[in-house]
């Protein structure tokens, strides 16, 4: 029962992420996203699940101290990367622009 409400929620993710990518902007990479939490331009960060413990750490508190909204992708960063259209992996993602999703509102309860 738990790992069907898990498949559930991570295909919601995943199809969010989807319209993201096609329909608002987000920015892939540590580098990036470090840069558009400082300049306050993420308003969702996602990290995967096999990120270095140091970035996910480095990551959380500067999205504490931009009041950005942290969700820990269940995936590894291969998935992440393929969630996102993407034929690279993705450790960590900032979305600077939802577009027609609803992915600010929702991922951040259910983290």
């Amino acid at each position: 029962m738990v790992a069907k409400k898990a498949k559930k929620s991570q295909e919601s993710i995943n199809s969010r992420l989807q319209l993201v990518m096609k329909s608002g902007k987000a920015v892939l990479g540590y580098k990036s996203t470090l840069k558009a939490i400082r300049q306050s331009r993420g308003k969702l960060v996602i990290i995967a699940s096999n990120c270095p413990p140091i970035r996910k750490s480095e990551i959380e508190y500067f999205a504490m101290l931009g009041k950005t909204g942290v969700h820990h992708y269940n995936g590894s960063n291969t998935d992440l990367g393929t969630a996102c259209g993407k034929y690279f992996r993705v450790s960590c993602m900032a979305i600077t622009d939802p577009g027609d999703s609803d992915i600010v509102r929702t991922v951040p309860q259910n983290n």
